[in-house]
């Protein structure tokens, strides 16, 4: 059984700044690309990052320049720190892991929310 725990979310003013982790645990041989979601009340889900397991990143163009996605492969987590958070990063954000174990597959994390106040 793999899981993916998130940690980090919360309040922050506008401006502020948070970090993202989402470590996975349980039984696997291997991760793959690892990225982080977010849906704000009304939308759709919109990929935030994007990391490959080589390290290579991309980011939604709303959010280059402020946010920055890493991995740790040691720890089998990813990372995203927040920066100069605007109201319009208010969502909830999910973190999602491409994971081999007897085949690949999609794991999300649970939701954590991130308010951003004006």
């Amino acid at each position: 059984q793999v899981q993916l725990v998130e940690s980090g979310g919360g309040l922050v003013q506008h401006g502020g700044s948070l970090r993202l982790s989402c470590a996975v645990s349980g039984s696997f041989f291997r991760l793959d690309d690892m990225g982080w979601y977010r849906q704000a009340p009304g939308t759709l889900r919109e990929l935030v990052a994007t990391i490959t397991a080589g390290g290579d990143t991309n980011y939604a163009d709303s959010v280059k320049g402020r946010f920055t996605i890493s991995r740790d492969n040691a720890k089998n987590a990813v990372y995203l720190q927040m920066n100069s958070l605007q109201p319009e990063d208010t969502a909830v954000y999910r973190c999602k892991v491409k994971v081999f174990g007897s085949s690949w597959y999609d794991y999300w994390g649970q939701e954590t929310q991130v308010t951003v106040s004006s």
